[in-house]
């Protein structure tokens, strides 16, 4: 199936960054294990979705497509159409995850990086994954 470009632009607009549908779902299972966060924490490099300002931890929810989930070294082998203008685009999304993750980490600061898929799939893995790390 081939979309228009008018179809292609009506999706895209449709897509937000913060706030997705992976973050409320990890965040609101934070919370009930009593973790609390800032969201969208605009004072730490990155702008992590989730930051454990008491633990020092600075959480991602990183879109499977955005982040090039399974594509990592060849991004954008999945798109079908403007494949040159994407496949630049996901390589410099993943390498700005590498630069800010290093900016973080001489920070002090551990970050996790979550993918949506992972997250959808096992919520609770996640959730544990940054209990252990925080102490509870």
């Amino acid at each position: 199936m081939v979309l228009s470009k008018e179809q292609i632009h009506k999706v895209m607009s449709h897509i937000h960054s913060k706030d997705t549908k992976p973050e409320i779902l990890l965040r609101k299972a934070l919370w009930h294990r009593g973790l609390r966060y800032r969201k969208n924490y605009k004072k730490l490099p990155g702008t992590p979705d989730i930051a454990i300002t008491r633990c020092h931890i600075a959480i991602f929810v990183d879109g499977d497509f955005w982040h090039a989930k399974g594509h990592r070294e060849h991004p954008g082998e999945q798109i079908g159409s403007n494949k040159e203008y994407w496949q630049k685009k996901l390589k410099r999304n993943v390498e700005r995850d590498r630069d800010v993750n290093d900016e973080l980490t001489d920070m002090g600061w551990l970050v996790l990086r979550f993918w949506e898929s992972d997250i959808k799939k096992d919520l609770q893995k996640c959730v544990d994954t940054v209990c252990e790390y925080c102490g509870r």
